[in-house]
């Protein structure tokens, strides 16, 4: 069996991954099982740099390989915001709540026009000799309140292209297939099928 060790203490985007994959022979590790590993800085300006960093620090420290996700939202009124910083928009330990009210509070002038927005994923497959990238892009608006009880983050704000319902909404099954994180882990999935031998 395989061990990939995701370099997240986020339960949704846990989660998600596993969906994904729980059928090929992986055993899961995450930041949540070794609260040893140290807290890692992004420092990076792009979702790219962010995973990269995610990913080197993780393995050296755990030394198995490591796939690091770094993605968030950007929305066209706010010129790309909140963009790397989606996690901490409202501030450094800011909740998904406060990160929504945030977001709503800039956006009270905008019309429905203006509110276009793209969910962006970068994920890095590191094993400790090569780098993989693998990206994911998913487009939609930004409604004026939240509706839909799954899901985390911005999702209960975000309505992709093609969908009356929020990401929170749709239900994992659908939200796998349409979201920007599912998109990026179909072509990851499609590498480890590919080039990783059982």
């Amino acid at each position: 069996m395989r061990k990939l060790f995701i370099a997240s203490k986020n339960k949704g985007k846990i989660n998600e991954i596993n969906s994904w994959l729980d059928k090929m022979d992986i055993e899961f590790f995450s930041l949540l099982d070794r609260p040893d590993v140290p807290d890692i800085a992004e420092t990076g300006k792009t979702f790219e740099e962010n995973a990269w960093i995610k990913a080197k620090k993780v393995y050296d420290f755990v030394k198995i390989p490591v796939l690091a996700d770094d993605s968030g939202l950007e929305v066209e009124y706010l010129h790309g915001a909140p963009g790397v910083y989606s996690s901490r928009y409202a501030g450094e330990n800011a909740t998904d709540d406060q990160n929504c009210a945030k977001l709503l509070k800039e956006l009270k002038d905008a019309d429905n026009e203006k509110r276009k927005a793209n969910f962006r994923c970068v994920l890095t497959y590191y094993d400790g000799n090569f780098k993989n990238i693998f990206k994911g892009l998913a487009r939609g608006r930004i409604i004026d309140f939240k509706r839909g009880e799954n899901g985390f983050g911005y999702d209960p704000l975000f309505v992709p292209e093609g969908y009356s319902q929020t990401y929170a909404e749709l239900g994992n099954d659908v939200k796998n297939k349409v979201s920007h994180r599912g998109k990026a882990l179909e072509k990851f999935k499609e590498y480890l099928l590919k080039a990783v031998p059982s």
